[in-house]
């Protein structure tokens, strides 16, 4: 199985890019978000989804790697530090387009987020203010700035609001050998903070259930490259995710519309662990 969980652009991008497979001529059908979403996952059982373990409390969402293609100064590309959390244009709710200049626009099946924070060590209190910077790969399953050089689409940062809710658009995301279909954050302080280069409160991901992912990527050309990935692992063998808990689990699996078009998930984190 793939590992991307270290090492430098340079040193991942002969792993992401070997990826590729021969996949035949997909199914036909629809080319948005109606009519893609089916029961039963492949590959794996779902947990239930919850922000609570069993007996009530609230879980911290457990921390997890930022990946190779973060874009948050966290790297290099070509030798130059990439990040993309000091540009005004990165605070946005919509990441299907690129910004600062660039043109290039994210296609794929709409997906409304709503991602709620609470603070575990307070009764599971909304926490407002904090600002989360979301990042994902496109239907293809390649990361913007890093393999596509002219687009910086599917990047965003959003403070909470009142109720400690933070909401983007965006696209269903794709996937690539050895990963089941995910989303990347961080949550800071403040926006402030994060352009700052302060230490994020949390970093973690978001796992996408198996059943709407395999029935999008069947019906939607555009996802055509993630079909044989998606084949080729289960939610509980991610190398990511597969070291957590069924509870973790639970909580980190994003709560999907029957429709297909919006998704929540619940963050727990505390406030005070950076």
């Amino acid at each position: 199985m793939t590992d991307l969980r270290d090492g430098s652009f340079e040193e991942d991008r002969a792993r992401l890019w070997g990826r590729r497979a021969a996949i035949g001529a997909v199914l036909a059908g629809a080319a948005g978000a109606g009519g893609w979403f089916l029961s039963g996952p492949p590959g794996g059982s779902e947990p239930n989804r919850s922000a609570t373990g069993p007996d009530g409390t609230c879980l911290k969402l457990p921390e997890e790697t930022n990946g190779p293609y973060p874009a948050d100064g966290s790297n290099r590309l070509n030798g130059a530090r990439v990040n993309v959390l000091t540009d005004s244009g990165v605070i946005r709710r919509d990441l299907r387009s690129s910004f600062g200049g660039l043109t290039p626009v994210a296609n794929g099946a709409p997906l409304e987020l709503e991602l709620r924070l609470v603070d575990v060590g307070a009764a599971c209190a909304p926490m407002a203010g904090l600002a989360v910077y979301l990042w994902h790969c496109d239907a293809a399953g390649d990361y913007s700035i890093y393999g596509l050089t002219e687009a910086n689409y599917l990047r965003g940062m959003q403070e909470s609001d009142a109720s400690g809710v933070v909401r983007f658009t965006t696209i269903f995301p794709g996937t690539y050998q050895g990963r089941w279909p995910h989303l990347h954050f961080e949550v800071f302080a403040s926006t402030a903070s994060a352009a700052a280069g302060e230490a994020p409160l949390l970093t973690s991901q978001i796992a996408m259930p198996g059943a709407a992912a395999q029935a999008l990527y069947l019906a939607d050309a555009r996802y055509a490259d993630s079909i044989a990935p998606l084949a080729g692992v289960t939610f509980e063998g991610d190398g990511i995710f597969g070291d957590n808990t069924a509870e973790q689990r639970a909580a980190q699996l994003l709560n999907l519309s029957a429709d297909g078009a919006s998704g929540r998930v619940t963050i727990g984190l505390l406030r005070n662990q950076a």
